[in-house]
């Protein structure tokens, strides 16, 4: 069964370790089989001197992806899981859902800067961040806090940070930790001040619908309470029509036979946010996304989504 497969991944430092990472398992599980390693450059890799809210947020860092399984070139593609658009192809399906790392967002702090951890910052303070996600619960923590965008990978955002001065930048801790640079962490941010991204820290494989073969050697390395937990998250985001332009967060864990969502949906300034969590059965893992959002929705949600896309992204970035 094994024979020849040929997987996707963005071209980024990060992108080819979480692809070789999955390729060394593939390896492990089944020897023998050979595995070519295609990168494929996507619209997010191209355009760098934009916001993320201002170009789209339709797959910037997946669409090409999904277009070389579509038409033959690759048999899958390794995502970062909350790169994946709430809505994907008909024809492509989510066939497996790596174990995750830590969901949590960090405070990378400028090496020469005294404070180091969020809430000591001074009045004032500027913080660098490319996620509207992140900038809106920054600024309901803070609101002395000033923002500024970054984008590029992470060492680039390293050298940027380095090289300025701003008082620190904040990244997702899972992919600082997949490139050995856990050194530069100054802090680890709790849930309670910023809620990740909806499949912040999973690494998911995309296939065309029906490939058997790749579905079934895929099949050992899907985790079961990792995905149970992503489907919660992404089943919430595709009812709020959530995407990088709108500040949600999202984070399910599986507790035994019960599945927890917490979730947030906030305003760009950070004075609003609406906060809730449900818990359900772990069959039900997609209508717990539906029902938490419905209530964020009656609770204030509705209102700001409204007003976000009612508006120009550009005249709310610093």
């Amino acid at each position: 069964m094994p024979g020849n497969i040929r997987i996707g991944t963005r071209g980024s430092e990060l992108a080819l370790r979480q692809t070789h990472y999955v390729k060394t398992l593939m390896e492990n599980r089944f020897p023998g089989i050979v595995i070519d390693v295609q990168i494929i450059k996507t619209t997010g890799d191209t355009i760098l001197d934009s916001p993320l809210a201002e170009i789209g947020d339709k797959g910037l860092f997946t669409k090409e992806l999904e277009e070389a399984l579509l038409d033959g070139r690759i048999d899958s593609a390794v995502h970062n899981c909350k790169d994946i658009p709430a809505v994907i192809p008909e024809d492509i399906r989510i066939a497996s859902v790596l174990e995750r790392e830590d969901t949590r967002d960090v405070f990378i702090g400028h090496p020469k800067n005294p404070h180091r951890l969020f809430m000591s910052l001074p009045g004032s303070a500027v913080i660098a961040t490319g996620s509207l996600r992140r900038r809106c619960q920054i600024l309901n923590a803070r609101q002395d806090i000033q923002i500024v965008d970054i984008r590029g990978n992470i060492r680039t955002r390293f050298k940027k940070l380095d090289e300025s001065n701003w008082a620190g930048i904040i990244l997702a801790k899972a992919g600082i930790t997949r490139l050995d640079c856990t050194q530069r962490i100054t802090e680890i941010l709790p849930h309670e001040i910023m809620l990740p991204a909806a499949g912040q820290g999973a690494l998911a494989v995309e296939i065309r619908n029906g490939d058997k073969r790749i579905e079934e050697l895929l099949r050992p390395l899907h985790h079961i309470p990792t995905a149970l937990s992503v489907t919660a998250e992404r089943s919430l985001l595709r009812r709020l029509e959530g995407g990088c332009q709108i500040p949600i967060g999202a984070y399910g864990q599986l507790q035994g036979d019960e599945l927890r969502l917490d979730a947030m949906i906030g305003s760009l300034d950070g004075k609003r946010i609406v906060k809730g969590n449900r818990t359900g059965s772990r069959t039900g893992a997609e209508q717990i996304g539906i029902e938490l959002a419905e209530e964020l929705l009656s609770r204030g949600g509705k209102e700001i989504l409204n007003e976000i896309r009612y508006s120009s992204p550009k005249s709310k970035w610093i």
